[in-house]
């Protein structure tokens, strides 16, 4: 037995669920997994998981190994990677995951090039809105929008992040425009689902020392998914408080106006959000992971080609 491949298999079955999904990632048969696997409970002299039709289950023995084989397979990677990461050609099956909205308009239409630079790198992209644990789900490298939360991720900074306060001529006409943050409580707004409250915070802009104030805000139109709330807004359903990735060709088109922009705008008190590449704590940084980190800050730009024009 491959004891390493035999290792491999078994935490990729329990990562992912299942003896197939785990043999179609590594390029094996279903068959061969679960030799894998049945010969490591064999050696072991213990059952490490219990199956059924719908789900893997570990047993008490299968979680004690699991556990030390993750740390041995991080070991074995990281010891591979230290002798040739430097000067390595990117290769191999690079995960990415992005939120949806900015990874439809911002990450994926950038892989075709990637791919050209790269023609040895394989992409699995997953966009979602939710917040994955990098290290359960195997993925290499994320896309993060905002205040990162503390944790044992790996941060490179890929652009700042900024929202303005906009809205459509059609709802200016129904409702004016607001004077001054304050005006904000008496009127329509569009609401983030996952911003932590229903207020927003504002500050001078330019005086990013300033001390932010907020304004409880509320409407009749919540999203957790920002291209959901820049339709509303361009609809007149609300004011919205959006990226300005988002916003460019509206602003620019006269669909969307920016309002009271001598201030500047986020949905949470905090540090200054950005727009973040990260990746799981390793002793080297595989190229892949660089490469993509690198190719990705290089077409966002200083400043971002989304924040010209607005």
């Amino acid at each position: 037995m491959d004891y390493l491949a035999a290792m491999k298999a078994f935490v990729r079955a329990v990562d992912l669920g299942s003896f197939s999904k785990a043999a179609a990632e590594a390029e094996l048969k279903v068959s061969t997994v679960s030799r894998y696997v049945s010969a490591l409970e064999v050696d072991l002299g213990a059952a490490l998981l219990n199956r059924s039709t719908r789900a893997l289950h570990l047993t008490e023995a299968g979680s004690a190994f699991y556990d030390r084989a993750i740390g041995i397979l991080a070991e074995v990677e990281d010891a591979r990677q230290s002798t040739s990461a430097l000067n390595a050609t990117p290769q191999g099956l690079l995960r990415v995951a992005a939120p949806g909205a900015f990874g439809r308009r911002h990450v994926v239409p950038h892989l075709k090039v990637f791919r050209d630079l790269y023609p040895q790198v394989r992409l699995d992209v997953s966009l979602s809105e939710a917040t994955v644990d990098l290290i359960d789900t195997g993925i290499d490298v994320a896309v993060r929008i905002g205040a990162l939360a503390d944790s044992t991720l790996i941060a490179r900074k890929l652009a700042p992040h900024r929202r303005l306060l906009v809205a459509s001529p059609a709802y200016l006409r129904q409702h004016g425009a607001p004077v001054t943050p304050a005006d904000l409580a008496s009127r329509p707004c569009l609401m983030f689902a996952l911003q932590p409250k229903d207020a927003w915070v504002w500050r001078p802009r330019g005086n990013p020392a300033a001390e932010a104030s907020e304004v409880k805000v509320a409407g009749t139109f919540r999203a957790n998914d920002s291209d959901a709330l820049l339709q509303a807004a361009r609809d007149g359903l609300g004011l919205g408080l959006l990226p300005s990735w988002t916003l460019a060709e509206d602003v620019q088109a006269g669909r969307l106006v920016p309002l009271l922009t001598e201030w500047t705008w986020a949905i949470a008190q905090g540090p200054q959000p950005a727009i973040w590449g990260v990746y799981p704590p390793k002793k080297t940084v595989s190229p892949k992971v660089r490469a993509f980190l690198t190719f990705i800050a290089e077409r966002f730009g200083a400043p971002p080609y989304w924040e010209r024009g607005l």
